[in-house]
């Protein structure tokens, strides 16, 4: 046997080094202390026979192959836990826990329904829920933190195995007054800085900007909404427009406004809801399943006339 067998532990600590770069707040973040996070990077280093940090008396470094062993820890402590998964459930389906990333477009719309759904289906199971930015919730999937994501495609989405549920068509949303003004068959019409849109770390504005084919960078105002609700009050009392999806607005976001959602004449003004999950693991089926809960949602709100 080799006498040099380093631990799961020392990965562990290496990659929360690597993600906090800092060793005291890797340390409180390991529940250790700072010599002995240290001391275990470098039994970690004394056993690879490999230098994996660069130091001096202030500040760190990762070495290239360091990188690569955080990289490679990853999948390694991924393994791991799907392993002890695994032996929990006795490999069985739908039972143990789920760690769900949803953005923040999608999650307020079916995340309790979602629950809801889960607890009476799947009694066994356990959702955990993160609401976060496509970009964050990507990330916390590749270092498997979450399990599953839903999103908002088209985006990039890496080596990650995706499933498209659904189509999610986007409306103008306008003040009531304005609907016989023609804007929502003619968006040139529009008077300058009277289209309103989330802050643009959220997909929904690129999705909305391509799928409504907004060009006219003069139309839209230089104030951006961090949420959906937000956005309403901004169109609202302005007054201004939006271009909203089904889920949103078949769910009541407009309740007690005085706005009116539009069709649009466009067969493309759409954006696809889909989840995402790693390749390597062990719970695709499981995730599968998950997926066709979640359809059942987004394809009763992301119809017309519902």
């Amino acid at each position: 046997m080799n006498s040099r067998l380093i631990s799961l532990k020392q990965l562990y600590y290496l990659v929360t080094l690597y993600d906090h770069q800092h060793f005291g707040r890797a340390a409180a973040a390991c529940f250790i202390s700072q010599s002995t996070l240290s001391a275990a990077i470098t039994n970690l280093e004394e056993s690879l026979e490999a230098q994996l940090l660069e130091r001096d008396h202030k500040t760190f470094l990762f070495t290239p192959l360091g990188e690569e062993i955080v990289r490679r820890s990853r999948l390694i402590i991924e393994q791991s836990n799907d392993l002890v998964d695994y032996a929990r459930t006795q490999g069985k389906l739908m039972q143990g826990k789920i760690y769900l990333g949803v953005i923040p477009t999608i999650a307020p719309f079916i995340i309790s329904e979602l629950q809801n759904l889960c607890q009476k289906t799947y009694p066994e199971l356990t959702l955990f829920i993160r609401e976060d930015t496509t970009d964050n919730v990507l990330h916390y999937l590749g270092e498997g933190k979450l399990d599953l994501v839903i999103l908002a495609l088209p985006y990039p989405t890496q080596d990650f195995q995706t499933r498209i549920l659904c189509k999610d068509y986007f409306k103008m949303v306008l003040p009531k007054g304005w609907l016989h003004r023609g804007f929502d068959k003619e968006i040139s019409m529009l008077p300058e800085n009277s289209i309103f849109l989330l802050e643009k770390e959220h997909c929904l504005t690129g999705h909305a900007l391509q799928a409504c084919q907004l060009k006219e960078s003069k139309k839209i105002n230089h104030f951006f909404a961090t949420s959906l609700h937000t956005l309403i009050q901004m169109v609202s009392h302005q007054p201004g427009i939006t271009f909203l999806p089904n889920l949103a607005i078949n769910s009541g976001i407009l309740a007690g406004t005085d706005l009116a959602a539009v069709p649009l004449k466009s067969d493309h003004a759409y954006r696809e809801i889909g989840v995402a999950w790693r390749t390597t693991s062990h719970k695709a089926q499981s995730y599968i399943l998950l997926s066709e809960l979640i359809q059942q949602i987004l394809i009763k709100k992301c119809t017309d006339g519902e």
